[in-house]
């Protein structure tokens, strides 16, 4: 068995090497963390207990008032990573993408873009006067 196909068998524990680890993009420039997982059944169908199962997407979000409330954020609030784009698990997760080609903080660019640039002064970098 090559190391691709036994990487590819390789058994992760979800709380222990994914969950709240750092993702990092092709280069190394930070993106999210993982704040939750899609899992789906081993056939891509609905999960069956007793059944093997494999992760579908990486899940960043809105967690911590959920985790401090309860409940779950609705899906349209997740931002999903394809698990397809994981190149390694470690210390942290690699991805073998651009953090542009995910597209993750275009709220954060929205609120810069519509809201921040509208107060004056809001784009003026107060380091270089």
């Amino acid at each position: 068995m090559s190391d691709i196909e036994r990487a590819a068998r390789r058994v992760i524990d979800a709380r222990l090497h994914l969950l709240d680890r750092q993702v990092l993009d092709v280069v190394g420039e930070p993106v999210t963390a993982i704040d939750d997982l899609e899992i789906v059944g081993a056939d891509g169908e609905e999960v069956v207990p007793g059944r093997t199962a494999r992760v579908a997407a990486v899940l960043a979000g809105p967690a911590i008032v959920t985790r401090l409330l309860g409940g779950h954020p609705p899906p349209s609030r997740w931002e999903r990573i394809e698990w397809s784009h994981v190149e390694r698990v470690g210390t942290t997760v690699d991805l073998s993408v651009d953090r542009d080609a995910l597209d993750l903080d275009w709220s954060e660019r929205w609120v810069r873009d519509r809201v921040i640039a509208r107060i004056p002064g809001g784009l003026h970098d107060p380091e270089s006067d």
